[in-house]
């Protein structure tokens, strides 16, 4: 048996983030992984396949206003073939980059199903075939996967996934999203631009229903704009092929039952822990419907098991909170001082048209916390880089306390706006003031700049607006 002090069990950007910085710090680390690539679900069929999707689709978009920035372009063709050729050779590129990531940090890797056999041990299954390993410490980073609505079930022919609807061998005239968050919006976002008929049904009552209201608000204005179709309050009762195609039955906010035929239809309702079959309950970690309980240091209450990304419990499911919280992790066990994880500075980035990015706290989040709040609001009309762009829908949002001026949250939703929310994300970091915000020179022209006018309009004092 081999004797390692780190065991990572899945290789997403929780896992080989945190081997990467094992492999720094000087401990012997094993990653396995049961694909036979690196990177998991964001790399190979998540954030970064879709983003390549959306840049295509923002770009399609820019050629269809090419009069408005003074290019005569007679025809633009959409072929999707060479697109998704294009999405699949960033993704393996950036495989090849963890494997020599790997190679340089002397972090091993293997191939099969880890999962944990008692304290220190794991064991891989490839092939039949089983390899007992040896550990000081086990770090769990298996993911997530799709869920679905009862009754309806995902092919990835006619009812997708995120998955399914990133290997489609065409672009499909009509296709009916299930569920407003992240997942669902950006997907609206690249086949409308492309041409598609697209409806969205959420059963709760704003999209985007993580974010500020006048964020959700702001989008549902821009959705309707481009001929985004979307039913709040909307309960789906069931999904059917048909002579139509596919055709699903909803429950209005009014009680009432609708259909609504499209050609595809997308369940993107929110992703579940795969923590099943991985040895968990071979320990005393606490899990509560397949998620993962964990402290601020990501610890289970199993020594030396830690649990990071999708499948801990209370935290948000983003690549870069999993990366954030593996990193933690590994300090731990190497000893060195570390900063808890808080979910209040991990930035929520959407990368739907107009984009979304936000940190900390909501008005009402604030307000229901018992802060006296003042809030300020800027929008990107009134900002230069913005008109240049051509982009200037939205705006940004700072809550903050009215005692101390402190920062508790900013919201954005407009061009750019998961780039420009890392002011946002230091400012309560640091615990930042509006004061200081109002102190920070900000480059002009950029569309950044737009936060200083933010943080200006809390004290009443915007320039630009």
């Amino acid at each position: 048996m081999a004797k390692y002090d780190l065991v990572i069990i899945g290789s997403g950007p929780g896992g080989y983030v945190a081997a990467i910085r094992a492999g720094q710090w000087g401990l012997k680390t094993l990653v396995v992984e049961k694909d036979p690539f690196l990177g998991g679900t964001c790399l190979h069929i998540g954030c970064i396949p879709t983003k390549v999707l959306l840049h295509h689709a923002e770009l399609y978009e820019d050629f269809q206003r090419a009069s408005e920035f003074g290019f005569e372009v007679k025809e633009v063709k959409v072929n999707w073939p060479a697109m998704i050729a294009r999405k699949t050779k960033i993704v393996n590129k950036h495989a090849k980059g963890i494997e020599f990531l790997f190679k340089k940090n002397k972090v091993e890797s293997m191939q099969g199903w880890g999962r944990i056999v008692g304290p220190g041990r794991v064991s891989v299954e490839k092939d039949g075939k089983k390899t007992e390993i040896e550990t000081a410490n086990i770090m769990l980073a298996s993911g997530s996967d799709s869920r679905s609505l009862p009754g309806i079930t995902i092919d990835n022919k006619d009812i997708m996934d995120n998955r399914g609807m990133l290997d489609m061998p065409a672009i499909p005239k009509s296709l009916v999203i299930v569920g407003a968050g992240a997942v669902g919006v950006e997907f609206a976002s690249i086949y409308k631009t492309f041409g598609t008929d697209v409806t969205i049904l959420e059963k709760l009552p704003r999209m985007v229903p993580l974010e500020d209201e006048e964020i959700s608000a702001e989008l549902g204005k821009a959705f309707r704009k481009r001929g985004i179709r979307f039913e709040l309050e909307a309960g789906v009762e069931s999904v059917k092929k048909d002579a139509k195609g596919m055709t699903v039955a909803f429950k209005d906010k009014t009680g009432k039952f609708q259909e609504i035929s499209a050609e595809k239809v997308l369940i993107a309702v929110g992703r579940r822990p795969v923590t099943e079959n991985v040895g968990l309950e071979k320990t005393s970690a606490k899990v509560e419907r397949g998620f993962v309980h964990t402290n601020g240091y990501m610890e289970t209450a199993e020594p030396h098991l830690y649990a990071i990304g999708d499948i801990v419990a209370g935290q948000p499911q983003l690549a870069h909170a999993a990366s954030m919280e593996g990193i933690i992790a590994v300090g731990r066990i190497a000893g060195k001082p570390m900063q808890p994880f808080d979910r209040l500075r991990c930035p929520n980035c959407t990368f739907c048209d107009p984009q979304i990015g936000s940190v900390g706290l909501t008005e009402k989040q604030a307000r229901d916390a018992g802060y006296k709040v003042r809030t300020g609001k800027f929008p990107f009309i009134g900002n230069s880089k913005s008109s240049i762009l051509g982009r200037h829908e939205g705006f940004i949002k700072v809550v903050a306390d009215e005692k101390y001026n402190e920062i508790l949250g900013v919201h954005s939703i407009g061009s750019l706006s998961t780039e420009i929310i890392a002011e946002g994300v230091t400012a309560l970091q640091l615990e930042g003031t509006v004061d200081d915000m109002m102190a920070m020179i900000h480059a002009h022209p950029t569309v950044w700049e737009a936060m200083g006018d933010a943080f200006n309009s809390v004290m009443g004092l915007t320039i630009n607006a």
